[in-house]
């Protein structure tokens, strides 16, 4: 079973003024003269980190990883009481990608995403196919009504009922039947007394679900303050629009990677984004390899996902 490739550290760093008074940070890690790949990160809001270097091989792979307006190293940051999310949507961040690529001056770029990071990997490779030389993305997530109301309105909470009690708890009781539209009001809310709290509880609640096995780790990490807020606040403002799509459209305008290798890695049991979608993705787009991983929930770190997602990465970088 292969693993990530060892640690490494980026060679470049920079911020790339993108409008709107927005800094997107990148990076770039791995061979100067290889394979150029961009990894795109998930969340909304999640930020990129080192362990998405290393499902490239530095040796082959020219690997870009960026910060997604308002979070991370970007700046201004979403944790800010003033944040500002009216220039944070789908389509700003298709349009950074490009930006990147240009300024880069990479012509075609392998994209790789998971999670929300496959939705934006989708959404890009739909509108610039000739840009996209392979796909590869994993737990697929397309912001239908559907995928929201599983994760965010009750569904897995079928499954996790005690870590869906800590989800519910910020929320008045007359406020639990729209608990998307509830977070929102308690998110925005300047006072940190108010919106600190529900971050966390948000930001618990996906960091203890997406792993097939308990993660302290991980829900350390997203617990955090600045990153909690930031990580919330940009999530439900997507899951607030749906994603800028309209119905079903990530699915439906799937015809136009028909060109593109694809491969699909997909857990058995992510309760995050269920199969169903990624069985959805495949159907519309039957070139696409569909890897489902027997032993697996949603996150990068599930072994068997890292294998599938590695095996891709290694092939098409020849």
């Amino acid at each position: 079973m292969r693993d990530l490739y060892p640690e490494i550290e980026p060679y470049e760093t920079g911020l790339l003024d993108v409008g709107d008074g927005q800094l997107v940070h990148y990076e770039i890690s791995g061979n100067p003269d290889g394979k150029p790949a961009v990894y795109l990160h998930g969340g909304p809001g999640a930020g990129s980190n080192p362990q998405q270097r290393r499902v490239f091989d530095p040796a082959r792979y020219r690997i870009v990883l960026f910060d997604q307006r308002g979070c991370g190293r970007s700046t201004p940051h979403a944790s800010e009481p003033d944040a500002d999310l009216t220039a944070i949507t789908t389509w700003h961040l298709v349009a950074d990608i490009e930006a990147l690529r240009a300024h880069l001056g990479i012509e075609t770029w392998l994209v790789c995403g998971g999670s929300w990071g496959s939705a934006l990997a989708l959404a890009y490779a739909e509108t610039h196919p000739d840009r996209v030389t392979e796909l590869v993305l994993r737990g697929i997530f397309t912001l239908r009504r559907s995928e929201i109301d599983w994760f965010y309105e009750g569904g897995a909470a079928h499954v996790y009922p005690d870590l869906w009690e800590g989800f519910v708890e910020p929320v008045p009781e007359a406020e639990r039947g729209r608990l998307v539209q509830a977070y929102r009001r308690l998110l925005e809310d300047p006072d940190p007394a108010v919106h600190v709290p529900a971050a966390r509880a948000w930001a618990r609640w996906e960091s203890s679900t997406i792993t097939l096995l308990p993660d302290a780790h991980m829900v350390e990490q997203f617990t955090q303050d600045a990153f909690a807020v930031a990580f919330a606040r940009i999530e439900n403002h997507f899951f607030t629009h749906d994603g800028w799509f309209g119905d079903e459209q990530l699915i439906r305008d799937a015809g136009r990677l028909r060109d593109i290798p694809g491969v699909i890695v997909q857990g058995r049991y992510d309760m995050c984004t269920p199969a169903t979608t990624a069985w959805d993705l495949h159907r519309a787009w039957p070139e696409a390899e569909l890897h489902m991983i027997a032993d697996a929930g949603h996150a990068l770190s599930e072994p068997g996902i890292v294998d599938a997602i590695v095996a891709a990465t290694d092939r098409f970088a020849l």
